[in-house]
């Protein structure tokens, strides 16, 4: 089936054709007659599906036609998104596909001024995207009346329960008129989303595409194991050797990610990094470098999984396994998106071995182990022993002692970190 089939008009299908988009995905092909027909939708498809054009032309579509129109631009459709980078990639896409209709949209979110958003706000828009922190900020100041929205979009539905935002929904809920057509797109359809669906939804029209096995299948994975200490080499070599243009890296931790970014650019590799400690110009700018080619290698904690649209973007590292397996999936969806080819590169030490079996039983198949030479993994029985944290646990007893474990004077060179209490600790000890 082609788009020309599925009841677009002349002006998306010029513009699709623009993209260089031929042949709907299966989420479009599914999705986009329903929302043409005024249904809701519960559709569970993954990330790198297509299934921002398949709620964006649809929603174009229908307000571009409707005949009851507000006699001031008012705010129609309302999309919302759970995290800041998705909020702009969706607005990007619907100026995309609307790049031929009268329609203006416009992007709210937090982490920049409110006054822009405001004045933006004011001079009139018929379709919104937001995050919902933000958007409840423009409703207390009145700055947006969403009394008109006629179709209400929630993208990553599951991702905004993981972040708490279920509050913030119920009360954006209760602001948008009662009758609606209601738009939910999930990754997962956990109890949760489901519930969520039975209150939000009206008879809706259950789509299920791609699941997580299958949205993984169709990307080149391997596993590297490494020493942890040795992964900052390997990932160099690697982008060196083999003259990666451009390469997203996922670490677990914001700190983590500026320290890479600091030992990268020690080994001569230009890199940048994204997290929610940035500023949110700081994160645009640095996707917008790396979109430009200015640096190889842009950083990420999972805060950029299911936002970031980089097209043609080639290779995708794991520098650490997440802790969720699902999350593994939604970082190698960056890649491999639109038909085109993704590797998917994990650096695996030995402490991260059951995270990894976790995301191979998810994924039901074996991801291929490769030894890079001149980086073979110690042997654990010879690896020196690595000095783990022990909040919430009892320290270790020192050999020879009472099994208190080390006195808060001890020192790991046997040095004194202080002579003496002091006087008024030891009354205290005393008494």
């Amino acid at each position: 089936m082609s788009f020309e089939n599925l009841g677009l008009s002349a002006e998306l299908l010029r513009a699709v054709a623009d993209e260089g988009y031929r042949l709907p995905t299966p989420v479009q092909t599914l999705a986009i007659p329903a929302i043409l027909d005024g249904r809701d939708i519960m559709a569970r498809a993954q990330t790198g599906t297509g299934k921002t054009a398949g709620f964006a032309l649809p929603l174009l579509q229908r307000l571009s036609k409707e005949s009851r129109r507000p006699a001031r631009r008012a705010v129609r459709t309302l999309i919302l998104t759970p995290t800041r980078e998705l909020a702009v990639q969706v607005r990007e896409s619907v100026k995309t596909y609307g790049r031929y209709l009268s329609l203006r949209s416009a992007v709210v979110f937090g982490g920049v001024g409110f006054r822009p958003q405001a004045e933006a706000l004011r001079s009139g828009v018929e379709i919104l995207v937001a995050t919902p922190g933000r958007l409840l900020d423009h409703v207390s100041q009145r700055t947006v009346d969403l009394s008109q929205v006629e179709i209400l979009v929630l993208d990553e539905a599951d991702r905004m329960l993981d972040m708490g935002f279920i509050h913030d929904i119920r009360k954006i809920l209760k602001e948008l008129p009662q009758t609606r057509q209601n738009l939910l797109f999930s990754a997962t359809l956990s109890p949760e989303i489901q519930e969520l669906a039975r209150v939000l939804l009206n008879s809706p029209e259950r789509i299920e595409v791609s699941d997580t096995t299958n949205a993984a299948a169709d990307i080149s994975q391997v596993v590297h194991p490494v020493d942890r200490g040795r992964k900052t080499a390997l990932l160099s070599f690697l982008v060196g050797s083999r003259d990666f243009r451009q390469v997203l890296v996922f670490t677990r931790t914001k700190r983590g990610a500026d320290r890479l970014v600091r030992d990268l650019h020690r080994d001569g590799i230009r890199a940048g990094a994204i997290h929610s400690d940035k500023s949110q110009g700081a994160r645009l700018r640095a996707l917008a470098d790396f979109k430009r080619g200015s640096f190889r290698v842009l950083v990420a904690t999972d805060i950029a999984a299911r936002g970031l649209d980089i097209d043609q973007l080639s290779h995708v590292v794991n520098y650490e396994l997440p802790h969720v397996p699902q999350d593994y999936v939604h970082r190698i969806g960056r890649t491999g998106r639109a038909g085109n080819k993704g590797d998917a590169i994990s650096l695996v030490s030995a402490d991260e071995r059951e995270q990894l079996q976790a995301i191979e039983r998810l994924l039901k198949r074996t991801i291929p182990k490769l030894v890079i030479n001149g980086f073979e993994p110690v042997p654990e029985r010879h690896a020196a022993p690595t000095k783990e944290r022990t909040w919430g646990r009892k320290p270790a007893p020192r050999p020879g002692g009472r099994g208190r474990g080390p006195s808060p004077n001890w020192s790991p060179r046997g040095e004194n970190r202080s002579r003496r209490r002091p006087a008024s600790r030891r009354r205290d000890r005393e008494s």
